[in-house]
């Protein structure tokens, strides 16, 4: 099983949500959150003044597959949220050990 964290820009969500019901991903858990890498931050106006922040709002997708789905899933976020432009985001996979559904108390692929 893999543990898949993608990172990327807000207005993507709903795109990207749809991509992966499509490849049969029933779940995921989504977090507003902030932050910067090569992109620095932004320039905003508020009152007439001009202030830099550096941390822009983006959006956390986590999900958990199967080893054979996992793939996909890369892939299918990479190509949805891409804009071609800087700050588009990243996605990172990690193993996971183990999986258990509470209400059933199934476990590994089965409890995805």
């Amino acid at each position: 099983m893999k543990f898949i964290i993608a990172i990327i820009k807000p207005f993507k969500l709903d795109e990207v949500r749809e991509a992966l019901g499509a490849i049969g991903i029933a779940g995921m858990t989504v977090s507003e959150v902030k932050g910067f890498g090569r992109q620095k931050g932004q320039t905003e106006i508020y009152r007439g003044a001009e202030y830099s922040t550096n941390m822009l709002p983006k959006v956390k997708i986590e999900i958990a597959a199967s080893d054979d789905l996992a793939p996909q899933v890369v892939e299918t976020i990479t190509q949805t949220a891409s804009t071609k432009s800087i700050g588009d985001g990243k996605v990172f996979v990690f193993d996971l050990a183990e999986a258990t559904r509470i209400r059933t108390g199934e476990t590994g692929d089965t409890a995805l």
